[in-house]
């Protein structure tokens, strides 16, 4: 048995320097020098292809980690098939940088975007398979938000997919459900408990 609290710090550091490494691949180029305002700010333009990766990744890397910590165990061990998927898991984040950065470097070209999907839907689906195995889940509604998260995560990323065959520019928009989606959630359960009162 392992000491859940140990696998929790693991946890913190590991989506903390992933998202923290996301970061590196923007850059302007060591040898820009521009010469006029319109040449600094054309060179800050080019760089959104790798932005809007960072921003994404770094969104559903915040989300993942949230939904981490809403899951409540009793548990305060674990076993060592938990540690495993967990293992799994925090390998996956770790190489999320990695595909952000393809993506960001290369999202005109479809499989740079499938790389990227294929990539996150597997740490959705690894996540879905840690809630099934979380020893002493204590039952609400957090459990429910996290299986919701990955659903939606999964449909966007199968959206991604799908759109990255006619624009793969655009592919990486149908990410922002996921930014959306907390919201509406929220949006749903309020109008749920009105409706009821």
């Amino acid at each position: 048995m392992f000491a859940r609290s140990r696998l929790d710090a693991l946890n913190d550091g590991i989506f903390a320097v992933a998202m923290t490494l996301l970061v590196l691949d923007i850059r302007l180029p060591d040898d820009f020098h521009p010469h006029t305002t319109a040449d600094f700010i054309n060179a800050i333009g080019e760089l959104w292809p790798k932005i809007l990766p960072y921003v994404l990744s770094f969104g559903v890397l915040g989300l993942r980690w949230l939904a981490n910590l809403e899951l409540r165990s009793g548990a305060e061990f674990v076993n060592r098939k938990y540690v495993n998927w967990w293992l799994f898991y925090l390998f996956l984040i770790t190489c999320v940088p990695f595909s952000a950065i393809v993506v960001g470097r290369f999202s005109a070209f479809a499989p740079a975007i499938w790389l990227y999907v294929g990539h996150t839907l597997l740490i959705a689906l690894t996540s879905m398979r840690l809630i099934a195995l979380t020893p002493d889940l204590e039952p609400g509604k957090h459990i429910n938000d996290r299986q919701t998260g990955s659903v939606i995560l999964i449909i966007s990323l199968l959206l991604a997919f799908a759109i990255s065959f006619f624009s793969p520019h655009g592919a990486l928009w149908a990410l922002t459900l996921n930014f959306v989606a907390p919201g509406l959630m929220h949006l749903f359960r309020r109008n749920a408990v009105s409706s009821e009162g």
